[in-house]
């Protein structure tokens, strides 16, 4: 639930903001005056703050400062009348998230709420690469053993302490922006303000407006001076969704700014100089993009410096259990369903299915078959239709299997001694990787190609037992 404080002395602007609220998933508190404000700061934690920029006698931007020392990161919107806008401006610059002038209107207040409650959540919620502590329940985790995955941990611990823009490319659902989290928690801005624009579905006046701010009058309907996401995120980071989305006229300006961290706003002539910290998120085909023209080569070599590649969850298909137990986790206790286990049949359609949507996809598929479930076991029946309109034996994972295992073996040997005598580097995977064909043609052999007693017999997961059959029919395709 959010959580929203509103800090104002007027009875009849409190009463508006609950009213607006009322029957959204929104608890909102109320403070008359700084004093009351700065304590409700202590001991609520408001996700978003809605501060008068006129308190009595009280200077809002001294009020701010104060909140601020309370909680860094808050994230404070102005309530202002047209005559102090230039305060809550100012109060922009040295931090705070936006400005709302007074009257009041109700689809623009729920819009910067809960743009605001975003980026507190970006901030403030863990994003973590390991197991979380005991008492970090609410942290999102990265997870995944696979080796693709442990690389992608490194190197968020590698980019994290650079103050060099990181380019992030993955497929839609992967991970992308809990990965860019990682890396603003973990480096040496991590107390300094996080902005979010999504690149996506906006005009280049709209993507120049929220990410360069605009002056009256710059367009028509341009009322008043808006401060841009660069401006609001000085001194610390931006994360650009689906930066690819970008008109090239705005991509031009971005390239400026990531080479002088200078800008103006639309419409102005003052030059503003913010140094921030470009965290910019697309998919795998930007380098097709740049080919076509439709993105500036110039750009993108500024932007790939430092660059982390997430994998598709088909390219990782052993994290699927230990992804779907901790989803099982987390969704059963905010669920409260007491699902505790996953059946062997579901994870082994879980590993036959294509996950389109990666990540995200099992993640709401979880969730979804915890809803309707019923028992301790999450089983087949109440997996989304998607999933059990796939029949496991649709997908034929028959490899071909040596007659003659001994040969196998003595492949085996001749492989290790000859690269021990090169000194090859390397060797211990190449040679693990013969010994698991080897030894999973072996199993299949003995038990006449049946799975499932193969699984059995090597002690492995029938899911396990086909993900290595999958490695090895697409490693015999490439060869």
């Amino acid at each position: 639930m959010l959580k929203l404080l509103i800090v104002d002395d007027e009875p009849g602007i409190r009463f508006s903001v609950r009213q607006v609220f009322a029957g959204l998933d929104t608890e909102v508190y109320e403070a008359d005056s700084a004093d009351s404000g700065r304590q409700m700061m202590e001991t609520v934690s408001p996700d978003v703050v809605l501060l008068d920029i006129r308190l009595g006698q009280a200077d809002g931007l001294q009020v701010f400062e104060q909140l601020r020392r309370v909680d860094p990161r808050a994230v404070i919107v102005f309530i202002t009348g047209h005559g102090t806008a230039d305060t809550a401006i100012e109060a922009m610059r040295r931090g705070a998230y936006d400005y709302l002038v007074k009257p009041l209107d109700a689809g623009v207040l729920r819009s910067v709420v809960q743009q605001g409650a975003e980026s507190a959540r970006a901030m403030r919620r863990p994003a973590l690469l390991e197991q979380p502590e005991e008492g970090s329940e609410d942290a999102d985790l990265l997870v995944g053993s696979s080796a693709s995955m442990r690389s992608v941990f490194k190197q968020v611990g590698r980019v994290a302490a650079q103050p060099e823009s990181v380019l992030i490319l993955g497929e839609v659902g992967t991970g992308r922006e809990l990965v860019a989290r990682a890396i603003y928690q973990h480096s040496h801005l991590r107390d300094n303000p996080l902005m979010l624009a999504n690149c996506s579905g906006r005009t280049a006046q709209q993507l120049d407006t929220e990410l360069f701010g605009c002056e009256p009058g710059a367009y028509p309907g341009a009322e008043r001076r808006r401060i841009g996401k660069l401006e609001q995120a000085s001194g610390g980071t931006l994360i650009l969704d689906e930066v690819t989305e970008l008109p090239l006229e705005t991509q031009a300006k971005l390239l400026r700014f990531l080479e002088q961290s200078q800008f103006e706003r639309l419409g102005g002539s003052e030059t503003l100089t913010c140094p921030v910290r470009i965290l910019a998120i697309t998919h795998p085909a930007l380098e097709q993009l740049v080919e076509s023209g439709k993105f500036r080569r110039d750009l993108y070599f500024r932007l790939r410096g430092l660059t982390i590649g997430l994998p598709p969850l088909r390219e990782r298909r052993e994290d699927i259990p230990e992804l779907a137990h901790y989803f099982l986790f987390r969704f059963n206790r905010s669920l409260a369903t007491g699902v505790h286990s996953i059946s062997e049949e579901v994870l082994e359609r879980f590993d036959l299915y294509g996950w389109p949507g990666n990540v995200r996809e099992l993640r709401n598929c979880i969730r979804e078959s915890l809803v309707r479930s019923s028992g301790p076991v999450l089983a087949e029946e109440f997996l989304p239709g998607e999933l059990t309109r796939q029949t496991p034996e649709a997908e034929t994972d028959a490899i071909e299997v040596s007659a003659d295992v001994a040969a196998d073996w003595s492949e085996l040997a001749q492989q290790v001694e000859s690269g021990l005598q090169a000194r090859e580097r390397g060797l211990y995977r190449r040679v693990l990787r013969l010994f698991d064909r080897i030894l999973v043609r072996g199993a299949l052999q003995q038990t006449e190609g049946n799975q499932a007693v193969a699984a059995e017999l090597l002690g492995l997961s029938r899911p396990t037992l086909r993900g290595k059959i999958r490695n090895m029919r697409s490693a015999t395709g490439s060869s």
